[in-house]
């Protein structure tokens, strides 16, 4: 019986648990490798270098948090509203690693140094914009409005996480619930 191999998927979201935690010098195939309990030698079975894993993994990365997410916030149906609500609650759950926090900032960073992550960010945040846009503008006749709606959504996205401020007498998330209800007003 031959032995079994480590999926590709494993290799990938092992890559983005690196690169969360350390950035792109993390994403090394031994250190990998150690952490998947495997050897090295059944990376090369599905990538040609260190390189074509890093791609694979802001491909996977960037599929995920766009069109995965909005098939799946799509799937059921229902008005803007109700669809704002459950992209909300599924982005607030952080169901994967992948589209974790600590990717999505982690990549951030990378952007900075790295032009080809760059246009994929940027590829990634004009489409989920988009996606917003066209969920918010089916209730808010004024673009401005729409687009204000956009920005602070997406910015708590990616940086409710990051602030250690207190919320006076109330619970983080009671003001993100009233943030929550204010978006979604007419």
């Amino acid at each position: 019986m031959g032995a079994i191999r480590t999926p590709r998927d494993k290799w990938i979201e092992e890559g983005l648990r690196a690169l969360a935690t350390g950035g792109p010098e993390a994403v090394r195939v031994e250190v990998l490798a150690q952490a998947l309990g495997v050897s090295k030698g059944g990376f090369y079975g599905y990538f040609r270098n260190r390189a074509g894993l890093l791609e694979e993994m802001l491909d996977t990365w960037e599929r995920a948090v766009t069109e995965d997410v909005i098939e799946r916030i799509e799937r059921d149906g229902g008005d803007a509203r109700e669809r704002l609500g459950r992209l909300f609650d599924f982005v607030g759950a952080g169901k994967t690693h992948v589209t974790s926090a600590g990717v999505e900032l982690a990549i951030r960073d990378w952007a900075r140094r790295d032009e080809g992550v760059a246009r994929c960010l940027r590829r990634a945040d004009n489409r989920r914009m988009d996606y917003l846009r066209e969920l918010y503008g089916a209730f808010c006749p004024d673009e401005g409005d729409v687009e204000a709606r956009c920005l602070i959504t997406f910015s708590l996205r990616i940086g409710d996480h990051l602030i250690a401020a207190d919320n006076g007498p109330r619970s983080r998330t009671e003001v993100l619930a009233a943030v929550r209800k204010r978006l979604l007003s007419p």
